[in-house]
């Protein structure tokens, strides 16, 4: 049985497949292209060494809205990261469908995203209206230039398009047929045999959510 980590970015899990859907990684695997894109400052220096890291790291590209590359029931454990943030409500269901479409019966799905109460809880203490939106990620400026709309046409909007708390996640897992959803601290899983994976990555911001196929 398989292990897979969606939306894996810079973290990617040791001995696992790993899944992204960065423009980066699609430039990964045509050199041509990539060398191109950073002549015409369409990549940043980040974006660059993005490239050079799915290459070395051996990332696969893949829509996860669309199709998950792989089997039916082929996997017994799926991990997503501060991935289902950047998805509409409309495509988290169609992640989550293509998650259970892949996880074998009594599978694990590992979910952690940003922790809404968590942003709440610091703009009651602060105060700071200005800080509160910058963190939720919710709002972007407009590209103005032409490069950075060229940008943007590629790479399409990176921003956060929706939030959750660990009872709302739980409540969109159970909707998508998923079953006995648990908010778990960092640290803490329900998963055989979790190394290597990052029970804690990015704790300080996060909710982690587990639930079963």
């Amino acid at each position: 049985m398989l292990r897979a980590n969606v939306g894996c970015g810079l973290t990617p899990t040791r001995g696992w497949r790993n899944f992204d859907n960065s423009l980066s990684l699609k430039l990964a695997r045509h050199g041509a292209l990539a060398s191109l894109a950073g002549r015409l400052g369409l990549l940043s220096g980040p974006q660059r060494e993005y490239v050079e890291f799915c290459r070395r790291e051996k990332i696969e590209w893949a829509d996860a809205t669309s199709r998950i590359p792989l089997p039916d029931g082929s996997v017994e454990v799926l991990y997503s990261s501060h991935m289902l943030e950047h998805l509409d409500p409309e495509d988290a269901r169609r992640f989550l469908g293509e998650a259970r479409r892949v996880l074998a019966a009594g599978g694990i799905l590992r979910v952690s995203v940003p922790d809404l109460a968590r942003h709440l809880a610091r703009y009651a203490a602060s105060g700071d209206a200005d800080a509160f939106v910058a963190a939720a990620q919710m709002c972007v400026p407009r590209p103005k230039s032409l490069v950075a709309r060229l940008r943007f046409f590629l790479v399409g909007p990176r921003h956060h398009q929706w939030m959750y708390d660990g009872r709302s996640l739980g409540r969109l897992l159970l909707a998508e047929g998923f079953r006995d959803p648990v908010v778990l601290p960092p640290g803490q899983t329900t998963i055989p045999n979790a190394e290597p994976l990052d029970l804690g990555e990015r704790a300080d911001e996060s909710v982690y959510v587990e639930t079963r196929k």
